[in-house]
Formats: structure tokens, sequence, C-alpha cells
């Protein structure tokens, strides 16, 4: 039992440390978003269907020698593919397909490795319930989950702040060679204890096959949370940031549920949570359409999502504990349950931004879950529901039921209502809105990413020009355009084109070079907004990820480059880097001016600019400014950096201008070395 028990406990471990791990390392290389989150575990939860399928298969069709004898052959060869470090010959060159290619990568770096792993739960458990006939597998089940929970929390904690990727990956490397030699050595005890003996002499007729229906509430079951945890992870990392913590909270939440239901019938306590569902559904769509002015405090709306998610997929996965099969036909429930979480992460990581203009499918996750557990309270037999189908009971179910897609649809239309124009793809969803009449002197439209303004312009003729929002001319990048001298020409570059602001900045001679990961982006700045049209100097945009597309580049010369290519609130970490900081100067004029944008909710990255700033021997100014009283210019944080204190020493800067505050308490970061986590506010 205890071989059995530290099999399966590393085996999951294993495989869910690996997961944050790997999105971390290449998560850079596609531009820092949060559907890199999301493709990532439509790919795990495929591997992981792909793994229980090939158990499925194994169990049913070999023979127990055989099975461990196939098993051993493909961890010695899974050894080969060690370390799990990705080559940098996958860095995308275009943002064209990228989730493609992020499949393609995990499947050559992680592919092998990760299906072993994936397999090891149902395999074991399988072994021992032909060993131990008379005794449940499926605690075997809660114990494999709890070891992926403590591999998710362990990682923002412990693994991320001590050690750097390279580290990490040699020592999830070095564990999965002790993993396969367990594996290996659990299977043959397995042989050893006579479990085709056991196999043999089991009675078929005592655990009749589950019907189809049966399977297919199985894999709806687990489609509903599966699709709830991805649509809500994307929407928390699109509004907050696409940092480990916030992928790994509802990833916890989601195993957490997995272990209460299957350790012991008594944790779900079923009445309590069917009670709380209704609450748990309508908070989550009350806190979804919040914007962020009406938003509470970062703690409080990270632990209403947790606590609305929990209860939505307790009830789910309680359900699915309620109605497992008899051991003999647990390898085809793991498949159903593979099946449905494979189709959940489909849906949001696929089939959702090719077929929706909006993020539909959260509310659409909401409401599955909500329908999924009428349908299971219809089927039982026990209650009233089904007996009575035009009974109060029934009554009270549909209506609760129709109240919840009610809002679920007055939502999704108000996220494209009113709008000019609303874009979706893998980058996320960007929406154009036109506030009063395009020829009043105070119309004026907005690009929305998220929940985040990422330019604005007003639409009067006479007014076109005028810049407002993060860019005016009080901000960092003001205090600039102020000192620039007059009759010389400038060369400025600019990571992040939203609507094109700064472009209304550029005179005559001046060239302005754009680069932007965003395909949409472009377009819509072109056809909806009139800086770049207007624009004085010379336009120029580079399509793909700004740091990669800059590292393929001669230098510059830039006299200004910009790095304002935040997406919503989140952080592109692998744009904040001491490498990416060194890569920014070797485009610049010595005596250019490199002006970040940090303006940020939720996380503070004052202290990581002075450490880069620190180590590099780099002069800082820190520009703050407050809201405008019309409402033009919005309030921000902008670090200017430049070679030598003297480019500071002008009289424009001296207006709101300060130097950083010291954080030698912080690691510097660099690609190799990032904690998002110690700088949320």
């Amino acid at each position: 039992m205890w071989l059995s028990a530290l099999t399966v406990f590393l085996s999951a471990f294993l495989l869910f440390q690996v997961q944050p791990m790997i999105a971390k390392m290449i998560l850079p290389w596609f531009g820092g978003t949060a559907a890199v989150w999301a493709t990532c575990l439509l790919f795990f939860q495929a591997v992981l269907l792909a793994g229980y399928g090939y158990t499925h298969g194994a169990v049913k069709r070999l023979a127990p020698r055989r099975q461990w004898m196939l098993h051993v052959a493909l961890l010695l060869i899974a050894l080969a593919a060690l370390p799990i470090l990705p080559d940098a010959k996958w860095k995308p060159a275009t943002p064209e397909m990228p989730a493609a290619r992020i499949l393609a990568l995990l499947a050559v770096t992680v592919g092998l490795p990760y299906f072993l792993l994936s397999t090891t739960a149902p395999l074991v458990q399988a072994w021992f319930a032909r060993a131990f006939p008379g005794r449940s597998p499926y605690r075997l089940y809660a114990l494999s989950n709890l070891g992926s929970m403590l591999a998710l929390l362990t990682y923002p904690a412990l693994v991320e702040p001590s050690l750097t990727l390279k580290q990490q990956g040699w020592l999830w490397s070095g564990a999965f060679v002790l993993f396969a030699a367990l594996c290996a050595a659990t299977g043959w005890r397995s042989l050893r204890a006579g479990l085709a003996q056991a196999e043999d002499g089991a009675d078929p007729s005592a655990s009749p096959a589950p019907s189809w229906r049966m399977h297919l509430l199985w894999a709806a079951l687990a489609t509903g949370p599966s699709m709830l945890l991805l649509a809500l992870t994307t929407h928390m990392t699109t509004d907050l940031a696409p940092i480990p913590f916030l992928w790994i909270l509802p990833l916890a939440l989601y195993l957490l549920t997995f272990i209460l239901a299957f350790d012991a019938p008594r944790w779900y306590a079923r009445r309590y949570f069917l009670i709380a569902l209704p609450f748990a559904l309508a908070a989550l769509v009350w806190l979804v359409q919040l914007g962020p002015e009406s938003r509470p405090r970062l703690v409080w709306l990270i632990g209403g999502y947790a606590a609305c998610f929990f209860v939505s997929a307790m009830v789910c996965h309680g359900e699915l504990a309620r109605l497992k099969p008899d051991p003999r036909h647990l390898t085809g429930f793991y498949l159903m349950v593979s099946v449905g979480g494979a189709m959940g992460g489909l849906s949001v990581a696929v089939l959702a931004p090719a077929l929706f203009n909006a993020m539909y499918e959260l509310p659409l996750a909401i409401g599955l879950c909500g329908l999924l557990a009428a349908l299971v309270l219809y089927l039982e037999p026990q209650w009233p529901f089904r007996k009575e189908l035009l009974g109060w009971p029934s009554i009270f179910l549909m209506t609760a039921v129709a109240v919840l897609w009610g809002f679920l649809g007055r939502e999704m239309r108000g996220m494209t209502q009113g709008a000019l124009a609303v874009k979706r793809n893998f980058y996320g969803e960007l929406r154009v809105r036109q506030y009063n009449g395009i020829y009043d002197w105070e119309g004026y439209r907005t690009l929305v990413h998220g929940a985040i303004n990422h330019g604005e312009q007003y639409t009067h003729p006479a007014r076109r020009r005028e810049i407002a929002t993060y860019y005016c001319e009080d901000t960092g990048l003001g205090l600039w355009m102020a000192s620039r001298p007059q009759g010389s020409f400038q060369r400025v570059g600019v990571l992040g084109l939203g609507a094109g602001t700064i472009a209304a900045y550029s005179r005559f001679g001046d060239v302005y070079r754009f680069y932007e990961l965003n395909p949409e982006v472009p377009r819509i700045a072109k056809n909806y907004f009139w800086y770049l049209e207007n624009a004085e100097g010379t336009i120029e945009v580079v399509m793909g990820d700004g740091r990669l597309s800059m590292e393929r580049e001669p230098p510059q010369g830039y006299d200004l480059l910009v790095m304002d290519a935040f997406s919503s609130d989140s952080i592109p970490v692998h744009l904040l880097t001491k490498e990416a900081m060194q890569l920014y100067f070797r485009h610049l004029k010595p005596d250019g001016v490199l002006a970040v944008h940090i303006s940020n909710r939720y996380v503070d990255l004052k202290p990581v600019l002075e450490r880069e700033a620190a180590v590099l021997g780099k002069a800082a100014l820190l520009v703050e400014t407050e809201d405008s009283d019309d409402g033009r210019c919005f309030g921000t944080t902008w670090v200017l950096m430049a070679n030598h204190a003297d480019v500071f020493a002008r009289e424009a800067y001296q207006k709101g201008g300060q130097k950083l505050e010291k954080a030698e308490w912080m690691r510097p970061w660099t690609d190799d070395y990032s904690n998002l986590f110690q700088v949320v506010k």
C-alpha cells in the first residue's frame, strides 16, 4: 500500500509542479498574455485524456505482465527527453498561430514525461484493485489530488522565490527519474502479488457496466468546473496579472474539491452545498459585471471569486463522486472525467476565441454549472423534481435556472451593446466605444482591453490632436516631450500601439516606430482613431512581440524608447527584466531616455525598476500624476531611465520628477528569475 501511495503522490506532485513552471518559461515568448496559461491548461488536459485512454486500453486489453513491460519501456524512453528546458528555436518570429506553436512546443518539451505521469493515478489504482479486491482504490485518487494541490501551492511560495527557471527544470527532471524507478517497482510488486489471478477470479456479473447515459453524465459533470476554471482564470489574469499565484489559486481549489469529494462522502454535505450554489453563482455574476471603479479591494475580490468557484466545483465534483462506479470500471470512469476536463479546456482556449467576439465563455460556464446541478436533481430518484414535473419543486428549480440564464444573457448583451467594434483573438478582447456625438465638442471614443482604457480621443475635428489619458503634458512621457530641442528630428520607439496616442507628439521629420503584438490593434487604430492619420512625422508599425522584434534588429539609435505594452492590467514580465533593459539601451542613443509606463491597480513595479537601474548603473526618475479635474488626463506612474543623471538636469524634468526609493530588499529580475508575488499591492 505504501509503495502505491508514494508513487501516486509523487507523480501527482510532479504533474502539477511542471504546469506553472513550463508556462512561466515560455510566457515571454508569446507576449506574456493570459491566453498562454489557458493554452497550456488545454495541453495538460488533452495529455491527461490521452494518458487515461492509454490506461483504460492497457488494463482492458493487456495482461498485467505486458502492462508493466510496456510502461517500463515508455518510462525509459521518457528519460531521454530530460531535462525539460524549452529550446529557444521555438520563439515565434510572427504573432500568427500562437496557440498551435505553444501546443507543439509543450509536446516536444514535456509531452512524454507528462503523459506517463498522467497515467499513474488510474493505472496504480487498477493494480491496487487487483491486489486488494475488497478495498476501495478511490482514496488513492484523493491522495493524487492532494499531491497535485501541494505542488501548486508550494510553487509560488517556495520554488519560484528560491530557484531560477533553469534550476527548477533540472530539479524536476531529477525527481522524474526517482518517480520512474518507483513506478517500475510498484508494477513489479503488483505482479508478485498475483494480480492476474485476482482478475480471473472476479465475478463480472457482480458489477454491471454503467450505461452510456451515465458515461455522458460523468463527462458533463467534469466539463462544467473545467470550463469555469479556465474561464475564471482567464478573466482574473486578464484584469489582474498573468502570475503563477492567480493561475494556481483556482486550480488548487479545483483539486481540493476533488480531494474532498473522493476522500470520504462526509466532506460533500450535499444539502448545504446545493443550497449555497445559487448564491455562489449569483455572486459570480455580480463580481464579473463590476467595473474597475466599483470593485472591492484585491484581497476581497480574489476571495470572492475563490469562494464562489469552490462551491460551484464542489457541487459538480461531489455529484461526480456520488456516481462513481465499482472499482472494476474505474478506468472507464476516469477516462470520461478526463474527456469532460479536455472539453472544458478546448471550449475556452480554442473554440471561444475562434467563435466569439467577446468573453462569453465565463457567463456560459456559470450557466452550465447551474444547469448541471438542476439536471442531477431532476435525475435523482429520491427527490420530488422528477416525479412531479409541474409540482412546486420542479417549478422552483426551472425558475431558478431560467433567472440565472436571464441575468447571464443580459450580461452577455452588455459586453457588446453600444460598441462601435468588438474584436476577439488569442490576445484578448478589444472594444471601441463612442461617447456623445462624433461632432460634439465633448464627443470622444475609447479603446478598452479587458477592463482597462488603452487609448482615448476626442472626435470633434478641431480636437483630434489633443492628447489625453496616460500621455498628458505633466506625465513622464510629457516631460520628455517638453524637453525636446526645437528644430531637431527625433527617432522614437514605442512598445505597444493602443489607439496611437503617442503619435500625436510627432513633428515633421520625426520617425515613430511602434511595436505591436496583437494584429487587431493596428486595424482598430487606423479605422476608428485619427492619431496615426494626423501624425506629422513618419509612422512605422512592426508586428510581433516588441522585445523579440528588437532582438532581431540592429541598433535603432532612438532618442526615446517607450515601454507601454501592458494588456489590461496584466504584466509582461519579460519586458521588465535586466536583459530586457540592456536590450533597450542597446537601441538608445548615449543620451537617450527609456520611459516605462507602470500604472497598475494591483502591482507596484517601482522596486523592480529601481533594482534594474541600480544593477545596470542607470539614472532613474519617478514621475507620478493625479487625475485631472476635467477627466482628460488620468493619474499615471512613469519611470524614466538614462545612462547618466545629467539628462534629467533639464528644467522640464524638475517639475514632477523624483528619485526612486531604494529597494535593496528585492532580488533583481532576470529572464531566469522573477517574482511578481513580491510586488502585489
